[in-house]
């Protein structure tokens, strides 16, 4: 039996989120900076009495890095059970967002990426708003 070998076409495959945006380092430096933005922020500072530590900080940036479809992989606690007692808003998150939105624009984030970035830190709404 004679096999050939064609050369198969195959369309590139645009990269995801997280590296269009420069990978681990950058989604590192926008969770930073939303920290910032928290902790500065009179109604949501209130949340981080004590700042936070630096494994919560890295528990958001391995989520948030998943979620952009890099290679992390988030085992951190259940976010709803984490977040329950808070009792965060709607209004919180979207203020939240609306901070990170900031953070991204900053950090020089194309508006493109950045309203993906949103849309996908959006899917979390459930996990972290008080019903």
């Amino acid at each position: 039996m004679t096999m050939t070998t064609e050369a198969v076409a195959t369309e590139p495959q645009a990269p995801s989120i997280y590296d269009a945006i420069g990978g681990r380092a950058s989604v590192k430096a926008a969770v930073d900076g939303l920290y910032l933005r928290l902790f500065a922020d009179p109604e949501l500072s209130r949340y981080f009495p004590a700042g936070i530590s630096d494994r919560h900080r890295a528990y958001v940036v391995t989520l948030i890095g998943e979620a952009l479809g890099g290679p992390e992989r988030y085992r951190g606690p259940d976010l709803a059970a984490a977040h329950r007692h808070l009792r965060i808003s709607n209004a919180h998150f979207d203020k939240t967002a609306a901070h990170l939105d900031a953070v991204l624009d900053g950090l020089g984030v194309p508006r493109e990426l950045t309203d993906q970035i949103i849309g996908i830190v959006a899917t979390l709404r459930p996990h972290i708003v008080a019903a």
